[in-house]
């Protein structure tokens, strides 16, 4: 991945980049398929876990349809871009130009992975309950189960980006 051109904005530390993967409920999933390239948001659900050499090895969960674009695109060419954001809210200033928006993001790639097995599937509904609604009790319906389809992208190479409220 490109190195960030303003690096007073880059996120380094990692408990902050796990508290805006937390605290976010939609990733922007970017593909592209024979009509061009498109996003798409989806809920998730995921695991992150630091790595010996103190990097971050981040794998995101959503489940989709087992038809359509999205499905077709991810089947011929598995690798992705991501994107997830938190707003911040206007940073207001004395001309057109100087007016902004706080925010914190994150954008990376990741290769996308289609969980055949029935128990990778649950774990990824775990996770994206886990997420989505941790208070919510998990029961399964095995035939639903059966016939949903549940991806892992996992994610190669990420940035997080910051522009604070002065």
């Amino acid at each position: 991945m490109r190195t960030m051109r303003l690096k007073k904005r880059e996120i380094r530390d990692k408990e902050v980049l796990r508290d805006l993967i937390d605290g976010c409920s939609v990733v922007r999933i970017g593909a592209a398929d024979e009509e061009g390239m498109f996003i798409v948001p989806v809920n998730y659900g995921y695991e992150l876990l630091e790595k010996e050499d103190g990097t971050l090895d981040w794998k995101l969960y959503f489940h989709s349809a087992a038809q359509g674009r999205k499905a077709e695109a991810f089947a011929k060419e598995p690798v992705a871009a991501l994107e997830l954001d938190r707003e911040g809210g206007v940073i207001r200033g004395d001309y057109t130009c100087s007016y902004s928006y706080a925010y914190q993001s994150i954008m990376g790639t990741g290769k996308i992975r289609k969980l055949e097995s029935e128990s990778e599937k649950r774990y990824g509904f775990e996770k994206i309950m886990e997420h989505l609604a941790p208070e919510a009790e998990l029961k399964f319906d095995e035939n639903l189960l059966k016939a949903a389809d549940v991806y892992c992208i996992e994610v190669i190479s990420f940035t997080g980006k910051e522009r604070k409220a002065q």
